[in-house]
């Protein structure tokens, strides 16, 4: 009898009474089998992982949401539900218990990392899941949260300075006298907030641009001192008195972006400003009437209210929260790698390589998008057992196997940036002569009717079929990818040789750089003769060729200046005469 009621209260999911029966079996020695003794313990135990978190009460940070007592949360999609409540407005308005809780904290950090970023507000692991998925929108302070570096020559430090006010909490008048016991059935949330902190969180990020690797292992050291001394500034002096001519330098350099609850005139953008904030913010909370903002809250499990109540069947692990939080700040890292070449002089001068790049960019922001809905599909159904963590496992294997996967990425844009390097050496070579950005621009010069002859270094292969970016199309276009469901069909990315890889190109790029070199510097002052460098698309002449160009019209794609000159041209009325003709050998 009693197995069977054991076995009776498990199939209803009624573990907690099944938990009790086994429990007073032990008390009272009852005399069952040692076979049916191991098969109660195992069952209660296979189940005892669903049991233990339905009835764990939580903790975890408000990030600017608006979570006060009796508001009821969903833990499986980290979401509050607005206007349904378990007790009437009357009943939540006088049954609160409330205390004074002061605490000021103030910390530092240099390090941009999400991990970082959620030690600072006490976002445990599972709400860090949810934030990385796009699941919870973060108001207030937390938007620092969102606050990445943009470009991989940024250095920075964050100053963090919180202060808390009170605490409230339900009385258990309230959790024994539900108004609206139907909440229970509507299974749209799992918890309730009992409880509030209250206080406000504010973050002046210091941010500072170098120019180069050796400045800005420099910087780094010297950003963070710099902004550790404000604290300490005299409340009257002026904040130059207390630093070096360095220091005073460094400063007038930094930008600041400000992220809190507390209420400002203006955000500070500059350091002078920033100092004059953080002497303002022990004032701002001083009005007895105003107690700022939930800061954290506590939440209980319905189901310990009510047996007919949505529970919080698991949650995630804290390595596959680890493995996403990895795997998109490696995508960040991409898309600053990408923002830092887009902003080249030499990227900006080849329309061809700004294009690739813009297009890489596009794709890269249409991949997380699909990344970020993949785990907003599967948290919500691990987290309310509909899936095992296994498909939180298989989404970010799709990835690795995925073109978007670090490796890859990495191994594209390093391609890029040599193929950059050469053009820009290049260029630095001929640094009189104009780079023409675009065929438009060429055009323009061609016709210009002062102009008789352009001679122009061409780079041929720039608009070449980038076979990388074809493969990041393909895999964007398929429906299995879009939902990230199917592992079996993810191919690996084909091998392609870049031009400038090929040891036969090369040798004619430096034939040519210096054939047009030596030919630009004896004719700089000749009139009607135009020098430039310019991205012409020419498979037939891979790597650069020389293109001649008399009266707008291209007379020779494979243009070969002799070494040894006296002149080149020879004009007479302004017509230029047959260059074969006056060249010396």
């Amino acid at each position: 009898m009693v197995l069977f009621l054991f076995f009776l209260l498990c199939t209803l999911k009624n573990f907690r009474k099944a938990n009790t029966i086994y429990c007073n079996c032990m008390l009272k020695k009852l005399c069952i089998s040692q076979q049916i003794h191991k098969c109660l313990a195992v069952l209660l135990i296979l189940h005892l992982p669903l049991s233990a978190m339905e009835s764990k009460p939580y903790e975890i940070a408000a990030l600017g949401r608006a979570l006060y007592p009796g508001m009821l949360y969903d833990c499986r999609n980290d979401t509050f539900i607005p206007g349904v409540t378990l007790w009437n407005k009357e009943s939540l308005k006088n049954d609160i218990d409330e205390c004074l809780q002061p605490k000021t904290d103030l910390k530092f950090s240099v390090s941009d990392s999400l991990s970082e970023k959620a030690n600072f507000l006490d976002v445990s692991a599972s709400l860090k899941a949810s934030f990385l998925s796009g699941l919870i929108e973060v108001e207030g302070s937390a938007k620092y949260l969102r606050d990445t570096k943009s470009s991989m020559s940024q250095s920075r430090c964050t100053m963090m300075y919180s202060v808390t006010t009170k605490f409230q909490q339900l009385t258990m008048t309230q959790l024994g006298n539900i108004t609206y016991p139907a909440v229970f059935e509507q299974k749209t949330a799992t918890h309730v907030v009992t409880a509030a902190l209250y206080g406000a969180q504010a973050f002046m990020v210091f941010d500072h641009m170098a120019s180069g690797t050796e400045e800005q292992q420099k910087v780094e050291g010297n950003i963070h001192a710099v902004v550790k001394k404000i604290p300490s500034l005299d409340i009257e002096g002026d904040a130059h008195l207390a630093l070096n001519e360095d220091e005073k330098k460094l400063a007038d350099e930094i930008s600041v972006t400000f992220y809190g609850d507390f209420h400002l005139e203006h955000n500070p953008t500059t350091y002078q400003e920033a100092i004059d904030v953080y002497k303002a913010l022990p004032n701002l909370l001083k009005d007895k009437e105003y107690f700022g903002v939930p800061v954290k809250v506590w939440l209980y499990p319905l189901v310990l209210l009510d047996n007919k109540a949505a529970a919080l069947v698991r949650e995630i692990s804290t390595c596959l929260v680890s493995k996403t939080e990895r795997l998109l700040e490696q995508l960040e890292d991409a898309e600053r790698r990408c923002n830092d070449l887009t902003r080249t002089s030499t990227v900006q001068d080849f329309s061809d390589l700004k294009v690739r790049l813009q297009i890489f960019h596009e794709f890269y922001s249409d991949y997380k998008t699909v990344f970020q809905k993949a785990l907003c599909r599967v948290l919500p159904d691990i987290r309310g057992g509909g899936k095992e963590e296994q498909a939180l496992a298989k989404v970010i294997e799709i990835h690795d196997k995925s073109p978007f996967s670090a490796n890859k990425l990495n191994e594209w844009l390093e391609s890029i940036t040599i193929e950059s390097q050469i053009l820009s050496s290049y260029t630095k070579r001929l640094q009189d002569i104009r780079v023409v950005p675009s065929l438009g621009d060429l055009n323009a010069i061609l016709f210009d009717p002062d102009v008789d002859t352009v001679v122009c270094l061409a780079f041929t292969s720039l608009a070449n079929p980038d076979e990388f970016i074809n493969t990041l199309n393909e895999f964007l276009k398929s429906d299995d990818f879009k939902w990230l469901e199917d592992v079996s069909t993810v191919e690996g990315t084909p091998e392609h040789q870049a031009w400038f890889t090929s040891f036969d190109i090369s040798q004619t790029m430096r034939e040519n750089l210096s054939l047009f070199k030596s030919f630009s510097e004896a004719n700089k002052d000749t009139k009607g003769v135009q020098f430039v460098i310019a991205s012409i698309p020419d498979p037939s002449n891979p790597g650069t060729s020389i293109y001649l160009y008399e009266k707008g019209e291209l007379t020779n794609p494979k243009f070969k200046p002799c070494k040894h000159f006296h002149y080149i041209f020879s004009f007479s009325s302004s017509y230029l005469y047959g260059i074969r003709e006056v060249m010396l050998t």
